[in-house]
């Protein structure tokens, strides 16, 4: 039998039967997937149950920074890898990963991603290259408590390197998944900042207008055309 990576994956789901048979079949070589459910209805868990390394914890949403620690919480290992149900781990990636020395808690990793918009990789309006913070050591390493826009707190004793490889991530496949997505994620946002400074309908048109002069011009989403153009309206 092959050895297992000793690395708990922690990814939260909810209604995310879309992708997640591929992604969860390219993570057979973890010794654990941990999946944080918040209430699917899908076949979601139905599809977590076929695979002998997945495991499933329940809790309702209280922001995405402290749901992602809740989950590295209840993991078997101290090495965490946190992924979203829409991203795929090439078999290159996953190898490695095998080389890493695991040995050293004070180092964190960050991965590479491939943003997709209908199928296609973006490599424009500020979607490439894109690094993320993904391979951590809990003892040392763990989400901030922002409810969106969370992202690992690397203290100073704890090296940061980037892999070479990258994964893939499919998270929408067209304008209306893009918007919807992003109508959530202002939800959160504008809650999380409600006491803080209001901003006025003048400078919020201006910041939108400079959003997409940036992403359709500066960042040359005209190359994709349609699509860069939708991404940075919905940017804006």
């Amino acid at each position: 039998m092959t050895k297992k990576l000793p690395i708990t994956v922690t990814m939260l789901v909810k209604n995310s039967e879309k992708y997640l048979s591929q992604v969860l079949t390219a993570l057979t070589d973890f010794d654990e997937v941990l999946l944080l459910d918040n209430g699917s209805t899908d076949s979601t868990l139905t599809i977590a149950q076929r695979f002998d390394n997945v495991v499933v914890y329940h809790s309702p949403f209280i922001g995405f920074g402290p749901l992602k620690n809740l989950a590295a919480q209840q993991a078997k290992h101290d090495w965490i890898i946190n992924i979203d149900s829409d991203e795929i781990f090439p078999e290159a990636l996953i190898e490695e990963l095998k080389t890493l020395d695991l040995t050293e808690a004070n180092k964190a990793y960050a991965i590479l991603r491939l943003n997709h918009y209908r199928g296609n990789v973006i490599k424009t309006c500020g979607w490439y290259p894109d690094y993320v913070k993904r391979l951590y050591n809990r003892t040392l390493v763990a989400f901030n408590d922002k409810q969106v826009h969370e992202s690992l707190a690397i203290p100073q004793n704890v090296e940061l390197v980037k892999l070479k490889q990258h994964f893939l991530h499919y998270s929408f496949d067209g304008a209306s998944a893009l918007i919807n997505k992003m109508q959530h994620y202002t939800t959160l946002f504008a809650e999380q900042n409600k006491f803080k400074k209001r901003a006025s309908v003048f400078s919020a048109i201006t910041h939108g207008i400079s959003a997409f002069i940036k992403n359709y011009l500066l960042k040359k989403g005209f190359l994709d055309g349609q699509d860069g153009f939708v991404i940075a309206c919905a940017n804006a």
